[in-house]
């Protein structure tokens, strides 16, 4: 794997740790199995998109493109709390709709951002464009992390932990559990669009397929950060995810560029099929390594 092979999986790999952070919230915080980020991530890229091409400061379009992916959030658990429809389907339901919405925001299944200004043009330049840009969403990732570590530590942080890990002891306790999931889903997907904000910027352009197998990455990262780095505490958890999602992308790459896949046959367009294996692998070995260490200790 080439030098710039390697820092092109570094950048997608912090970008996803975004989504990875995201869905930490929801599927472990809240025990809520979202779907919605499927749509959020190029919703946030298309908002963001759009804005740019109409020349508002692309930070700026960060941040709507992350308050749209908030809204998204709150749609799916409005959705399941008010209108009592299954966790599983209203994100469904969302992620379909959002379809819609991100082509009526871009008026066109693609949308080029080739020779706009965005958060990186003022700093990378030709000679150190590999490494800069990495070094812009890593800050990013960073201000993230400590963000979610801070939130943690509150009375609405903890109120959320026990939400999804006690419904009912937390209504018992007098938390407003319906209240602190909108919160987390709002949360979660605006992390997920502002990912996609910044993918956008990354790539020149958005496009409406660009969400496709978003949820099955954060999942993944997720696993891998767990089975690598398996902690208790809130900061070293927040970095074990996004550091799955950088050895996740790092996998992926060095799949790619294996000569001895390419020999039996394995290409580029092979990336979903691998990406499933990877995430099957990433399911199975906890697993396997809990069973390995119980015989170790009965022998």
């Amino acid at each position: 794997m080439s030098l710039i092979a390697f820092f092109g999986a570094l950048e997608s790999g912090l970008i996803y740790g975004l989504v990875a952070l995201g869905v930490l919230i929801s599927f472990r915080t809240l025990d809520f199995p979202d779907l919605t980020a499927d749509g959020s991530f190029p919703l946030g890229g298309a908002v963001a998109g759009i804005s740019i091409v109409a020349g508002i400061n692309p930070w700026i379009a960060c941040a709507f493109g992350m308050l749209a992916g908030s809204v998204a959030g709150i749609v799916t658990a409005w959705l399941h709390v008010k209108l009592g429809i299954l966790q599983l389907l209203a994100s469904i339901l969302v992620m379909v709709a959002l379809y819609s919405v991100n082509l009526r925001i871009m008026g066109a299944p693609n949308l080029p951002l080739l020779g706009e200004t965005t958060v990186f043009s003022s700093l990378v330049t030709d000679g150190n464009g590999y490494w800069m840009r990495c070094l812009i969403i890593g800050v990013v990732v960073a201000l993230a992390m400590l963000f979610l570590n801070w939130f943690y530590s509150t009375e609405t942080g903890l109120s959320m932990r026990a939400t999804g890990s006690n419904l009912r002891m937390a209504q018992a306790q007098g938390i407003n559990t319906s209240w602190m999931t909108i919160i987390g889903m709002a949360i979660s997907n605006g992390l997920i669009a502002l990912a996609g904000a910044l993918f956008v910027q990354t790539q020149g352009g958005a496009d409406i397929s660009i969400g496709i197998g978003t949820i099955v990455i954060g999942l993944a990262a997720v696993i891998i950060g767990e089975t690598i780095i398996p902690a208790k505490r809130i900061w070293l958890i927040t970095f074990a995810v996004v550091v799955g999602a950088v050895l996740y992308k790092l996998f992926i790459q060095v799949a790619l560029s294996s000569d001895t896949l390419r020999s039996i046959g394995f290409g580029p367009q092979d990336l979903n099929l691998i990406t499933a294996l990877l995430v099957v692998l990433a399911l199975v070995l906890p697993k396997a390594k809990t069973k390995f260490l119980s015989r170790k200790v009965r022998a």
